[in-house]
């Protein structure tokens, strides 16, 4: 094979890579979710497989925070109409066009900003006002731990709070501990927003990305019973060392052991509660495998570094993928969930890009094509939601003066990605089901 074919073939699967990804985040999109599982008629209103005549209701009360906040928002709107629908509308996107009836505000992402706390003061108020006749519809998916908040102690100020989020997100714990902390500083997580509805009627719907069966962890639980304790917040903080990096307002709550309990699955809070995930990250998983075999791929899925740090995943997942290439001539690899980066002094990247470059370094050379990508379309502080890269990276890099050992200790992987044109930007896609990776082996 010459070296053009050779260079064309890889390019083809990196371009077969990208097409997998883009038809699991279609086929994984609320638009397509809402119609199967949410729908209205005759004053009917059907969630799943409840059921809820709204004219028993006094008032309708929608709450949507997250990411995906306002594209649930439309996606309701189109099963019961915009004109009978009220409430607020919590998201880190700056919707294209705000519905009617509804407040927004724009919260921080990943750490809390000014709006977050005025969305939470908001949420709370308006749902403090509701009575046993009222119906609250929470909408919530991923980011909404930082995008509405409000600190359970006032002494921690905006500026504490921040601070507190940034130790946490830098310290490497997995999103289930960090979440556990955040539910026990604030106001409005770990159930305390479905304690303020009460005794209203409640369901919440959930567009997840935390890992399976810990639904509490996803936005910190705002309408759940809280699976943590303080005792857990506790152990979690001196096992990753993070009283040192804390503020003195927070510190010291920790240091007195003055965390307040939040509530737990006996509260009466949760007496008229009901939840329903509408999608997850294994519905995008579900997806890309599908697009995979429809590509001639035999596919394998292997979830188990969910939470992993990034190299470990990479040697497990590698290694992983080289043995059943052994069995096939074309094989791919999917998995789903999110690695851990722990950044010290980082330049432009986030955890997938970190992700594809430590594999470009490991597959130099080989038929091996590795994709890594965020379902949000946000990856770290760059403008990419991801990136792909395969056997030829090490050479294309160079080529143009770059060194990937260089940006990965940096991490700092996005220029070098964008100047391959390995970068993928997708911009936010109004919804969140995690990460995947889509490693392909021919």
């Amino acid at each position: 094979m010459s070296d053009a074919e050779c260079e064309a073939q890889f390019r083809q699967m990196r371009d077969t890579a990208r097409e997998i990804f883009l038809h699991a985040l279609t086929e994984a999109s609320i638009a397509k979710a809402f119609p199967r599982q949410v729908h209205c008629e005759r004053g009917v209103l059907r969630i799943c497989e409840d059921l809820y005549h709204l004219e028993a209701y006094s008032r309708v009360l929608v709450i949507s925070t997250g990411k995906a906040a306002h594209t649930m928002v439309e996606a309701l709107t189109q099963q019961m109409g915009a004109s009978s629908l009220e409430g607020i509308v919590a998201s880190s996107v700056e919707p294209s066009a705000q519905i009617r009836g509804f407040r927004y505000f724009r919260g921080g992402h990943p750490t809390p900003n000014a709006e977050s706390i005025l969305a939470a003061n908001a949420i709370l108020k308006a749902l403090e006002a509701q009575t046993a006749a009222s119906l609250v519809i929470f909408m919530i998916s991923g980011g909404g731990s930082s995008i509405v908040e409000k600190p359970i102690d006032d002494e921690i100020s905006l500026e504490d709070l921040i601070a507190t989020y940034r130790a946490l997100v830098l310290s490497g714990a997995p999103i289930a501990e960090i979440n556990a902390i955040r539910k026990h500083l604030s106001a409005v997580k770990g159930g305390r927003m479905a304690r303020a509805a009460f005794p209203a009627q409640q369901v919440s719907l959930l567009i997840s990305d935390v890992p399976a069966g810990t639904p509490d962890a996803l936005a910190s639980g705002p309408t759940m019973p809280d699976s943590t304790s303080v005792e857990d917040c506790y152990r979690i903080a001196e096992k990753h060392g993070l009283l040192p990096q804390f503020p003195h307002s927070t510190r010291e709550l920790f240091e007195r052991h003055a965390l307040e309990e939040t509530p737990k699955s006996d509260d009466q809070s949760f007496h008229g509660s009901r939840w329903w995930t509408l999608l997850s990250n294994d519905t995008a998983v579900e997806q890309a495998s599908a697009a995979a075999k429809s590509a001639g791929f035999a596919v394998h899925v292997d979830n188990s570094c969910d939470d992993w740090d990034y190299e470990r995943a990479v040697e497990h997942l590698l290694k992983e993928l080289r043995e059943l290439r052994k069995q096939s001539p074309r094989v791919c690899l999917i998995s789903g969930g999110e690695v851990t980066v722990k950044v010290t002094n980082g330049g432009v990247g986030g955890r997938n890009q970190q992700f594809a470059l430590a594999c470009a370094e490991k597959i130099a050379g080989e038929n091996i094509t590795v994709l890594s990508v965020g379902t949000d379309g946000v990856d770290g502080n760059s403008l990419a939601a991801g990136a792909v890269a395969d056997g030829t990276s090490v050479e294309r890099a160079q080529a143009k003066g770059s060194n990937i050992r260089e940006a990965l200790e940096k991490f700092d992987a996005y220029p070098l990605l964008s100047a391959l044109g390995d970068a993928i930007e997708t911009g936010p896609t109004g919804n969140n089901l995690r990460d995947l990776r889509i490693m392909l082996a021919y």
